[in-house]
């Protein structure tokens, strides 16, 4: 099982929004890491503008693969494929990766996470099970009461 960061570069909180009520993310045809998704691997959900913020989690519950019915419920690109999402968590309130970034790197040691720091460039990006965990609880901590 991998974890994962969701990315969604050029669009909204709402679309993003969008796309975990319908229980699917587009991802490009050539972006790469989209071949080795799995079923069963852990994402998060990003999104990049117009800052950047987590807003959620989910499991993946295919492989990469080509859309046809959903693309129109969501309002996305026809040249866009994708993966369906399972086990959707929407959280109320925004999380930023700033605060992500300072929890998981502290001391600001770890070049890896430095260099996203700013924001994430592409679609799908690996990271640790730790890190996923991490971000996890924090989203779930930022609840409102």
């Amino acid at each position: 099982m991998k974890h994962l960061v969701l990315n969604l570069r050029d669009g909204t909180a709402e679309q993003a929004a969008a796309f975990l009520r319908a229980q699917v993310w587009a991802l490009d045809r050539d972006e790469r890491h989209g071949e080795a998704l799995a079923p069963g691997d852990l994402a998060l959900i990003h999104v990049g503008r117009p800052r950047c913020v987590f807003i959620g989690r989910a499991r993946l519950a295919t492989a990469f693969d080509r859309w046809t019915a959903l693309r129109s419920e969501v309002g996305h690109d026809m040249r866009c494929d994708g993966v369906l999402l399972d086990d959707v968590e929407q959280w109320p309130r925004a999380l930023p990766l700033d605060a992500v970034v300072h929890r998981i790197d502290p001391a600001a040691s770890n070049p890896y996470v430095q260099a996203n720091a700013a924001g994430f460039r592409s679609g799908i990006v690996l990271i640790t099970a730790a890190e996923y965990a991490i971000t996890v609880a924090l989203g779930r901590e930022a609840r409102p009461s």
